[in-house]
């Protein structure tokens, strides 16, 4: 399988220019591109198809950035397109704003264009460029491509990709009876709860420092759009989100790092998180805990070490059940955090909502 490595990089001043041009060759061909094929649709009600060297004549200064970006760029919006033909509700690809998309382009290797040695790293077009190489990637696995980006606070990140990455041969013990299985409850407080106990802090990064973000927003509005004050803070702004969002990732890469060492199984509730974020006035709270981005760490996390995911059907009355006596409540209202059964029972909501989940997956294992 692949497996991906991202460094930060530090261009020069030069790198930095060229990069630009690189980014906004790509984004001005994608537009140009997807323009084409929406008239000639109109037109002739047939799918056209455009290749990046149809418009190096019309447009030289396409030929002064890496040639390789570009091709990914015609494969990029194909994808958009299939994606959109197998699932509408994916939508139909649109146009990339210079101020909000994401700064980035993706080139591949080609007779060794693409060279590491120590921190370093060469790339076509730009020839060698600093970098911070935190890890070693995977032995044996052979570099596919390699994705630059720069984020809002203007910092620059190379993607690293290799394939042939061997998963480990542990796969989970057969005696489903006999292995350690964990359940997962979504929680709104703390992202979630687990069936055992497990020390982890509370998530909620956005609201930790939403003050300080607020303030730095409102010295934002107070500039005068596109001036140097202005750009400035922007970035102030962007460095803000920035550490949150690493924050989040660093914690849940953590977490989920954890689990996966200690358990042969993790089951969890194949719940909707979209649809969550929008209902009950839960949007904030719901993106905040990055749920979603946890249950695909650990996806990809337990198959590297040949252990296995199990997701519970979201309407297994889980938070009704009882844990103990396996009577279901008619009636539950969400503010009833604590569950109490006629058994005797009574524990928290959430705990008894995972260790419920925990048994329907050693049933659907051992059945």
């Amino acid at each position: 399988m692949n497996i991906a490595y991202r460094f930060r990089i530090y261009p020069t001043d030069e790198q930095k220019i060229l990069l630009g041009k690189t980014f906004g060759c790509c984004r001005f061909l994608y537009n140009q591109m997807l323009n084409d094929k929406i008239q000639e649709y109109k037109k002739t009600k047939k799918m056209l198809k455009n290749t990046p060297a149809m418009y190096k004549k019309e447009y030289p200064f396409l030929k002064e950035v890496d040639s390789l970006a570009l091709a990914n760029v015609q494969l990029h919006l194909e994808k958009a397109y299939k994606n959109f033909f197998r699932d509408p509700k994916t939508g139909f690809p649109r146009f990339k704003s210079k101020h909000h998309s994401q700064n980035s382009y993706t080139t591949n290797v080609v007779n060794g264009n693409i060279l590491l040695e120590g921190n370093r790293i060469r790339l076509p077009k730009l020839k060698w460029i600093s970098m911070k190489k935190h890890r070693e990637p995977a032995e044996n696995c052979r570099l596919k491509s390699v994705t630059v980006s720069m984020e809002p606070s203007g910092k620059y990140f190379a993607s690293l990709l290799y394939e042939g990455y061997s998963c480990e041969n542990q796969a989970a013990d057969k005696d489903y009876s006999n292995a350690k299985i964990l359940g997962i409850d979504y929680a709104m407080q703390g992202m979630a709860v687990f069936s055992e106990e497990i020390e982890h802090e509370k998530a909620g990064f956005f609201r930790k420092n939403e003050k300080r973000l607020a303030r730095e927003q409102r010295k934002l509005s107070r500039c005068v759009k596109g001036s140097h004050n202005y750009v400035r803070q922007k970035k102030k702004v962007a460095r803000c989100h920035e550490k949150i969002r690493s924050q989040r990732r660093d914690y849940l890469h953590k977490l989920s790092r954890r689990i996966t060492d200690q358990y042969d199984i993790v089951a969890i509730e194949d719940i909707d998180m979209k649809a969550m974020s929008q209902c009950l006035y839960f949007g904030k709270s719901v993106q905040d805990n990055g749920y979603g981005m946890f249950r695909n760490m650990l996806d990809y996390k337990l198959s590297w070490k040949g252990k296995e995911l199990v997701k519970i059907d979201r309407f297994f009355p889980s938070s009704k059940k009882c844990s103990k006596c396996g009577k279901i409540k008619k009636e539950l209202k969400l503010s009833e955090r604590v569950y109490r059964c006629t058994c005797g029972n009574e524990m928290d909501r959430d705990r008894n909502a995972a260790i419920n989940i925990r048994e329907e997956a050693r049933r659907m294992l051992t059945a």
